[in-house]
């Protein structure tokens, strides 16, 4: 079935019009006379059928339909030149991936262990985008994702990779080096805004006494958390896999009792089986799963 899909010269035009709200803005910035962008918007409102423009003299005001087909042009033209601009870059024979990543898991986990998978395959380039939540990988233009399993993830494969499991960790500074280890309720507590009851779940299942688990400061990102306990301002409560080398380091210390229950399971989720899917993303994923020592069979979402 053939598209209806208005010209690319006619989009670029309405899209620069509706920004500057003026046809002779526009045409300034590309390069044509304003006569030339307004036969184009004439165009384009006669192929949609739609009024985009209120013409008022020499001046002209974007109508509400074109101020909603105006976003949503920009939107469609952004990616497409981000997209160009990608492919522009890449060398002969270079293949590239669009993955996306929780944003503290790309940042503490996956990002320092794309130099190892670049010496593997120096052609294959990774891109990252940060999802905070889950979505429909068919036609968003992502390849696949790493994040928390979900039902959401339902009619896409999943492969389990690191469980989540938290631990309250601070800066050594802040036990002030008494030789007797400070009780964790004596000492100022950080909070992910997300989680606000993972300090609640925490003395459920250690038995350490807090008397008001709520008390603290309250970040957005378990990268904030990190930094915030760096900084000496508390006791952060974050996954352990994100803080290895931290307490190798000893830059942060975890004296406290460990927690065993996992509060959340970390897996690569792709739009079909590996074994079907293109041979960079099958490439990835196989090495992701040689990193983190799991089987490579799947299951269903």
């Amino acid at each position: 079935m053939r598209r209806k899909i208005p010209s690319s010269a006619a989009l670029t035009a309405f899209e620069a019009a509706a920004r500057h709200g003026s046809f002779a803005r526009a045409a300034e910035e590309l390069s044509l006379t304003e006569g030339a962008i307004s036969r184009q918007i004439g165009r384009l409102e006669s192929f949609l059928g739609v009024a985009l423009f209120e013409r008022i003299g020499n001046r002209v005001r974007l109508l509400p339909n074109g101020a909603r087909y105006a976003g949503q042009v920009r939107e469609l033209l952004d990616r497409l030149d981000r997209d160009s601009q990608y492919l522009m870059g890449q060398p002969e024979n270079a293949a590239s991936l669009d993955i996306a990543v929780t944003p503290t898991f790309a940042m503490r986990w996956l990002i320092p262990r794309l130099a190892g998978f670049g010496r593997l395959h120096p052609n294959i380039t990774v891109h990252l985008s940060e999802r905070t939540a889950p979505f429909a990988l068919a036609g968003s233009g992502v390849d696949a994702a790493v994040h928390f399993e979900h039902p959401a993830w339902a009619g896409m494969r999943t492969y389990p990779l690191l469980q989540e499991v938290l631990l309250p960790v601070c800066h050594p500074s802040l036990l002030g080096g008494r030789k007797r280890l400070p009780a964790l309720d004596t000492l100022p507590r950080l909070h992910r805004r997300h989680g606000p009851d993972a300090w609640q779940r925490y003395a459920e299942e250690t038995g350490v006494l807090l008397t008001n688990p709520a008390v603290g400061a309250r970040y957005d990102l378990h990268a904030m958390l990190i930094e915030a306990a760096l900084a000496g301002l508390g006791v952060a409560l974050v996954p352990r896999l994100y803080v290895e080398a931290e307490l190798e380091q000893g830059r942060l210390v975890a004296p406290w009792a460990h927690p065993t229950r996992v509060s959340k399971t970390f897996c690569l989720v792709l739009p079909e089986p590996i074994g079907l899917t293109a041979g960079p993303v099958q490439v990835f994923a196989h090495w992701l799963l040689d990193v983190v020592g799991k089987p490579g069979a799947d299951r269903e979402a």
